[in-house]
């Protein structure tokens, strides 16, 4: 019933205004009070459903009160109950009258009352709107809704049995498969039919991203005798920009390999709809306007023109939805690209975006999953960067400095809220008055400052709501009261499941000293260690999902940390490249370790200049720390002024990353300096003679510092005792491996990878880097080096 109002009775503006509005546990919450001030003989959750054509409306009210033949629809709100937006006031009447009519046939009633119940979870204040209709007439309403829908079902259903006829025939887009991809690809077809997690480590070069979309969409049809085999969408995740690309430009390949579409009143009915999915940020054509009808042209009477976008869309000849054909669409009817390429996921088959699309904390295409019940597919691409990017959704920081600087903004501007903002600042101050140390980690978030932080929430949420233009007036001042406020109420929400998957710490800012009279502002963060916890739901969701990387390497390391279900299958493919590829040597004589930083520079330096005298060409140089690739570069270029080179910098946007790359041309020479585990360390392609050779000056490994002596001291409590490769030797050796991976990137690249640091030769650290390399000493091993310490 949900899903029918929303594709039919929405009208108007979209109105992204904020309003403050209750948690899901509030929801619950205020539905329970409300319906326990009703009398005895009231019914809750009450289950209705009612047939049209070939369509079954199903749904639950949440009250009936027989003795008043009154049907309740009961919404939670927080606030000013006039800053509901219209849109959702009639998208809940148009659920209470369906409700209505249902319940009128299932009793044979001729009229029935309806409420609109709003209730105040603050002031615990219901406030009721009513109607009252005869069955006829909601009768009509009810048609009405369904003939809207009708038309467009019997457009899907079309859509989707031509789909899933083209697909069973589907033929692989390339004369034959690489070495190995076809390994990959019967591995992801096994775990999709059996409906398991899959991790996939394959090599770079073997055409992965081929490899995993074209069986998943093999295996989509479902099995006459086993409906419930098939997939409904599949959902591409990449970790960076260019992985999005690489699924888009695949999935346009296996479309020009697919036969020719049926026709069905003119329109194909076979082609895939890919959708990309992308940032608001990079979306929005209005940046400086608000998301809502008074401020942004595209915001305003959008759902009034969203149906005819959303047409045009599916009619399109060939319906791949990128972010370029979305914006013509969006823009030819006058509607927010953004907004409608959210619409348009519920009705695509393959979905290509972010991580954050699935495993976020309001990961949107995981709500969906929930709410239609939809049989999903989700593919992770670069998977090893899944357990960082997953620690960073299930965390959450707060500055002391925002605060104070909202409070000495608020003083002149608004009492209030400078006294809500001192109810917080004094239990913060308390416990940070205690603290001896610049950074200490507790094993619970205080409870009075948990209780603070909802209270001061409360005003916060309630004054932006009610007073916009002081926003504005306290930025003018220099204090973000929407930035503190955001980030206020993610870090709440993260404090309701904290747990020992995380850590609660706190930092006082460099250079002060805690004061009993004057305290030093500090940052609170609570740090997810482990996210395994919070992604459960995630591979309960999906039917199948499909991790894969080249380095996925120790197996343990990623299953115990991202929690994947013991049934999850695994598969090694072997490399398609040989030895004689590459040439892979260890310079012993070499240390990176903090304290050897100085004096590892000439060396360094006179191994690049020799092997690019050797042989000249393009090269990568890879180091910790942009401080350190300054320092050899700096170097280089004072004693070989010949060479050419170029470097990473900080925060280089787009054009300046591909001018970075553009360098990298066929029969060129130079070196390009970058840091490990930057943007030049895993998912560009410099094929041939574009690069062939890489210098990597470090293990990768995570700074020594304490909030890793602390991750590493959890890691040991929570994984028998291997807390140091997991809080430093795998995610290092990890980074050096999709390094080294830029070099050799097809069956006929040839080229050379100096490994610099004497912990290269280390028995523990060899067993992680590829069995196909053949490692060679550059220098003679240090007698001491098996006993030194893999990490500083």
């Amino acid at each position: 019933m949900r899903g029918l109002c929303e594709f039919t009775a929405k009208r108007g503006d979209l109105d992204l205004r904020f309003t403050p509005s209750p948690t899901g546990a509030q929801g619950i919450e205020g539905h329970g009070v409300v319906t326990a001030r009703r009398p005895a003989s009231y019914q809750t959750e009450v289950p209705l459903a009612g047939d049209f054509g070939g369509l079954r409306v199903r749904g639950r009210a949440d009250g009936w009160d027989p003795a008043a033949r009154r049907l309740e629809e009961i919404k939670t709100y927080r606030g000013d109950l006039a800053h509901i937006p219209d849109n959702h006031r009639q998208l809940h009447w148009a659920q209470a009258r369906i409700y209505g009519a249902l319940i009128c046939r299932q009793l044979a009633l001729s009229q029935v009352e309806l409420a609109l119940v709003y209730f105040n979870i603050d002031t615990r204040q219901e406030t009721a709107f009513t109607e009252t209709h005869g069955a006829p007439a909601l009768q009509a309403f009810f048609e009405a809704q369904c003939q809207r829908f009708t038309a467009w079902s019997a457009q899907e259903a079309a859509h989707r049995a031509g789909r899933d006829a083209a697909l069973r025939t589907l033929p692989f887009p390339m004369p034959a498969f690489r070495a190995g991809q076809r390994e990959l690809a019967e591995a992801v077809y096994r775990a999709a039919r059996a409906g398991r997690c899959l991790m996939a480590q394959a090599p770079t070069g073997i055409g992965k991203t081929v490899g995993t979309l074209f069986p998943l969409l093999k295996a989509a049809p479902p099995d006459a005798t086993r409906p419930e085999s098939g997939l409904d969408k599949i959902f591409y995740l990449a970790a960076k920009t260019p992985g999005r690309q690489l699924a888009l430009d695949a999935l346009q390949q296996i479309g020009r390999a697919a036969p020719a579409p049926r026709l069905r009143g003119g329109l194909p009915q076979a082609r895939l709809r890919v959708l990309e999915l992308v940032a608001r940020d990079k979306a929005c054509e209005h940046p400086d306007k608000a998301c809502h009808g008074e401020s942004c042209p595209l915001a305003r009477g959008f759902y009034d023109r969203l149906p005819a976008a959303r047409q045009a869309a599916v009619d399109a000849a060939a319906p791949v939805w990128g972010k370029a054909a979305l914006r013509d669409i969006a823009l030819r009817h006058d509607v927010c690209p953004y907004y409608l390429s959210q619409e348009l996921a519920r009705w695509a088959d393959v979905v290509v975006g972010d991580y954050n699309y699935w495993f976020d904390t309001s990961a949107l295409l995981f709500a969906m999953t929930q709410d239609e019940g939809w049989r999903v597919a989700v593919l992770v691409d670069e998977a090893h960067n899944l357990v960082e990017r997953a620690r960073g959704m299930y965390s959450a920081a707060l500055e002391q400095g925002a605060l104070k600087a909202l409070r000495r903004a608020a003083t002149a501007v608004s009492p209030p809220l400078k006294r809500a903002l001192d109810r917080l600042n004094r239990p913060w101050n308390a416990f940070q008055r205690e603290q001896a140390t610049p950074y200490v980690a507790q094993d619970a978030i205080p409870a009075g400052f948990t209780e603070a932080l909802h209270q001061t929430l409360a005003t916060l949420t309630d004054l932006m709501a009610e007073q916009p233009a002081l926003v504005a007036e306290l930025a003018q001042a220099g204090a973000d009261l929407q930035r503190f406020t955001f980030d206020a109420l993610h870090f709440a929400r993260i404090t309701e499941s904290f747990g020992a998957h995380s850590l609660f710490d706190i930092t006082l800012r460099a250079g002060r000293a805690p004061l009993p009279a004057r305290p030093a502002a500090s940052t609170l963060c609570i740090r997810n260690i482990v996210p395994a916890p919070h992604l459960q739901a995630r591979w309960s969701a999906a039917r199948c999902t499909v991790l894969f990387s080249a380095t996925l390497s120790p197996r343990h390391y990623h299953a115990d940390l991202l929690g994947l279900p013991e049934s999850t299958a695994w598969v090694d493919v072997p490399s398609p490249f040989s030895a004689r590829q590459l040439s892979v040597r260890v310079a012993r004589d070499i240390s990176t370790r903090w304290r050897d930083r100085e004096r590892s520079l000439a060396p360094i330096v006179d191994l690049i200049a020799r092997q690019y005298a050797a042989k000249p060409g393009h090269y990568l140089a890879f180091f910790s720390s942009y401080d350190y690739l300054d320092q050899v570069a700096t170097l280089l270029q004072e004693q070989q002024p010949g060479v050419p080179c170029w470097a990473q910098q900080r925060q280089m946007s787009e054009a300046a990353r591909e001018a970075f790359l553009a360098r990298f041309t066929p029969g060129g020479q130079g070196i390009g300096f970058a840091v490990l585990g930057g943007a030049f360390a895993e998912g560009i392609d410099l094929p041939g003679d574009r690069l062939i050779g890489a210098f990597i000056a470090t293990l990768g490994l995570p700074q020594l510092n304490p909030v890793n002596e602390q991750i590493k001291a959890r890691m040991d409590a929570a994984f028998a005792g291997r807390g140091d490769a997991y809080t430093y030797l795998y995610p290092g050796l990890q980074k050096v491996v999709q390094a080294a991976g830029r070099v050799i990137r097809t069956p006929v690249d040839e080229g050379v990878l100096l490994l610099m640091d004497d912990r290269f030769a280390r028995a523990d650290v060899r067993g992680l880097l590829p069995a196909w390399w053949a490692v060679s000493a550059d220098s003679p091993l240090r007698d001491d080096a098996d006993r030194q310490p893999a990490w500083p």
